[in-house]
Parts: C-alpha cells; structure tokens; sequence
C-alpha cells in the first residue's frame, strides 16, 4: 500500500464497522497507519486483554502480533520495561500520601 492509500483508506473511516479484533489484526500486519492511532491502540489493547504500552508497538511489534495470533504469551511488566535501552529508562515510583494508607 502506498502512503495516499493508507491516508485515503483512514479517512474512509472503514474500521468503524470492525470488530477490535479485526482492527487490530489489520493494523498490526499493514506497515503504514490507516486509522487514528489511538483507534488502533484501544483495539489492540482490547484484543490482547491487557494495557499495551506506545513504546511496545516500536520496540516490539513482532511480540504483539504473535501475542495476537497465539504464538506467544503476553510478557511480563519487566519485559516491557526491558525493551527501553537502560541508558533511556527513568522509572518514577509514587507512594500513596499518607491520608490515603489509612
């Protein structure tokens, strides 16, 4: 597909009448971005069961479409974590205000 498909085929609004399912299986196996990013995001989301994070679909697009296809369970929290470069992972760890523990 070319870029202009793509971008016609998104303004079409033709994921409208798909299931999450098929939104996500589409999107995942087409290179270029035919529907709002986060149409794609909810749908992949909603067929994986789980929370997807944005830097997934850059460091590990191959990862989610086995997940989707059966080949491979959903890694865990710090496999997800691990896919950032060391050199670029900031982790902030909020502790609940005192008023809220009690």
């Amino acid at each position: 597909m070319q870029p202009e498909e793509a971008r016609a085929l998104g303004e079409s609004g033709f994921w409208k009448e798909m299931t999450y399912k098929d939104r996500a299986k589409f999107q995942l196996f087409e290179p270029l971005l035919c529907m709002p990013f986060g149409v794609f995001h909810e749908a992949v989301e909603k067929t994986l069961g789980r929370p997807v994070y944005t830097h997934e679909f850059g460091l590990n697009l191959e990862g989610l479409k086995r997940e989707l296809l059966g080949e491979q369970p959903a890694p865990t929290l710090r496999e997800i974590i691990e896919l950032v470069p060391e050199e670029k992972r900031l982790l902030v760890v909020v502790e609940p205000a005192e008023s809220e523990e009690e």
